[in-house]
């Protein structure tokens, strides 16, 4: 078994081997992969995170030790700026929101054999510390980012990809798709019900799950549509303002957090850190 991590900003995972085929998602710089095929210059991998697989140009991986993967995957410190930037003694890298810092040591961050000084803000998420304002935080600042098929960055994101980022960088694993995070967490009966941070899936009127997002308060919800954006949610579905009407059927609602759970003094203190953070150039909108 071999083992690899993304080097590169953002790397497109591809349904086959050629640069020509579907991006079904991508990988961050840091984030760790197992290797377990080979085509040309192509490797096909299975995502540490999310168990994903596809085909990733071996040009934007770097081989791993057994001990550095076990490492990197153990202690995950994000990056938690929309982009900031790794200063390596001869390049630069920018890299995005959700980005693994692998051995990040408050100063600079280790991958393989390469070292780079990082000035940003950071997280090392758990679940225990983490809770719904954090997650509602964090899902505001992927505000206006373009929806894109297979993307899970600020600079293009899908729906799944939307969620999955904002529970990562709380600490919660969720799968790729919304098909699979529908699996996930525990049904929540009625919309009465719901808090903050909750998932809302939606089918598309043949029972098939299709599309998701993060319940807000005030029975509004945040989805990439188009954008990342905000309507109103109730008990039919996602009511588009710019539309005026109901473009997407609800399906169910499910939690993976506690209960109304209360925020840590840890997760108070980078709660702030978000809001200061708020005041960061908005990319897009």
């Amino acid at each position: 078994m071999e083992f690899a991590a993304c080097q590169v900003s953002i790397a497109p995972i591809r349904a086959h081997a050629s640069d020509k085929s579907e991006m079904v998602s991508q990988l961050l710089f840091g984030e760790t992969v197992e290797v377990q095929d080979a085509k040309d210059t192509w490797r096909f991998v299975v995502c540490s995170w999310d168990g994903y697989t596809g085909w990733v140009d071996v040009k934007q991986l770097v081989r791993l030790t057994p001990s550095e993967f076990e490492a990197y995957r153990e202690h995950q410190t994000l990056n938690l700026s929309l982009v900031e930037g790794l200063m390596a003694a001869d390049h630069f890298i920018p890299i995005t929101m959700g980005a693994a810092l692998p051995q990040y040591d408050g100063l600079r961050c280790h991958l393989s054999e390469h070292s780079f000084q990082f000035s940003g803000p950071v997280v090392s998420p758990s679940a225990q510390s983490l809770g719904n304002e954090w997650i509602v935080k964090v899902a505001r600042r992927y505000l206006h980012a373009p929806y894109m098929w297979g993307g899970r960055s600020p600079f293009g994101i899908d729906c799944s990809g939307f969620t999955q980022m904002v529970y990562k960088i709380a600490g919660l694993k969720l799968m790729r798709d919304a098909s699979q995070q529908v699996t996930q967490g525990r049904p929540i009966d009625f919309m009465e019900q719901c808090q903050a941070g909750d998932l809302a899936f939606f089918d598309n009127g043949r029972g098939v799950v299709n599309h998701v997002g993060i319940i807000l308060p005030d029975c509004h919800i945040i989805h990439a549509s188009g954008k990342v954006r905000v309507d109103k949610l109730d008990h039919f579905g996602i009511f588009n303002y710019d539309q005026d009407r109901y473009t997407h059927q609800l399906r169910i609602v499910k939690r993976l957090l506690p209960d109304n759970p209360e925020m840590s003094t840890e997760a108070e203190d980078q709660s702030q850190m978000v809001d200061e953070l708020s005041g960061q150039s908005v990319l897009f909108g």
